[in-house]
């Protein structure tokens, strides 16, 4: 058997702020060093392909894949574009907890090769027969196990810098998804212009703060959050929002004490993340229970606005948090 040891990082914020160890495993087997036999490898010849541009380079995929794989960060964006994936990494609780019933039935209905941020069983995911193999973790870590994924079928990699609506655009393509691909880049433009027009005057004239809370931070501190769903914010609908200096690490991953919590009353308006039914999330709780917290100004007026993040990975998530972050605008004193 044997183990190489590789770094991925999870889906949305948590993927810039934390790593976990990705491992592929094969027992038995020679010829090829995946662990399969070469005269078992699975991977399909298939009559009709096209070429699809990587990280690992122009690869042939087929015209029309039926049997898709995806590892790491690719297993949500596939489903989410509709996808019906037959093998799937595992994907965290709170990865799921936020899925739309549809999607984490299709998600469990796949195969599970590997665990959250532990093994990737090769000789599982060469049994599956897979034609198409989607992968998404650091391109450093390509060297030691592409050759074995490309042995089983056309492996298509992208790096964990890949800015999400490119990433969105080559699942779709790689995995002849396109259709649900151009109908929810439709939608998230229609939302982008109806925010931007509905809320134009508060967005060009308030200054905004994004702060969060993961489980991974230590007791007693909140951060910053200029990556994830609020770059969506800034980037997109234009909130003026703080961010990192240019060549900067970004203020996320800066864990800032609570004694802090006070210097977030020069900000007009201040977002923070609840859940799907609208409450603070658990990690974040403990600032919103804080005597500073309840003094700030924003909070006092009404102008603290809790919104839904899923994911900033894929366009469906992305347009949840729109819905979210447009009834939260909505609640504005100004706006009532």
């Amino acid at each position: 058997m044997s183990n190489i040891s590789l770094t991925r990082r999870g889906a949305a914020l948590a993927a810039a702020l934390m790593s976990a160890s990705l491992v592929l495993t094969a027992c038995g087997g020679a010829g090829d060093g995946t662990g399969v036999k070469a005269a078992e490898a699975p991977g399909v010849k298939a009559a009709e392909t096209r070429s699809v541009k990587a990280e690992n380079g122009t690869i042939e995929v087929p015209v029309n894949p039926r049997r898709v794989v995806t590892i790491g960060n690719t297993n949500l964006p596939f489903i989410d574009l509709g996808g019906k994936p037959v093998g799937v990494t595992e994907a965290s609780d709170s990865e799921l907890g936020v899925l739309p019933a549809e999607q984490k039935a299709v998600y469990e209905a796949a195969e599970i090769i590997g665990s959250n941020g532990g093994e990737v069983d090769l000789e599982k995911l060469a049994g599956l027969k897979p034609d198409l193999i989607l992968v998404q973790f650091h391109s450093s870590d390509w060297d030691k196990v592409g050759k074995r994924l490309e042995a089983i079928a056309p492996t298509v990699l992208w790096g964990l810098d890949t800015e999400w609506k490119a990433f969105a655009d080559a699942i779709g393509e790689a995995g002849n998804v396109t259709d649900a691909l151009s109908r929810q880049k439709t939608e998230f433009k229609d939302k982008v212009a109806k925010i931007q027009a509905t809320y134009g005057k508060i967005i060009d004239g308030t200054s905004f703060v994004d702060v969060s809370r993961g489980d991974w931070s230590d007791p007693g501190t909140f951060y910053i959050a200029d990556i994830g769903c609020s770059e969506i914010a800034r980037d997109d609908l234009g909130l003026d929002l703080p961010e990192a200096a240019e060549g900067k690490d970004p203020l996320a991953y800066e864990s800032l004490p609570f004694e802090q919590i006070g210097e977030l009353s020069k900000y007009d308006v201040i977002t923070y993340p609840v859940d799907a039914q609208g409450r603070p999330t658990a990690p974040f709780a403990p600032v919103v229970e804080t005597n500073t917290w309840k003094a700030l100004p924003a909070v006092s007026s009404g102008r603290a606005l809790g919104v839904f993040c899923p994911g900033n990975n894929s366009y469906g998530p992305v347009i949840r948090y729109l819905d979210s972050l447009g009834s939260a605008l909505a609640t504005l004193p100004s706006q009532k």
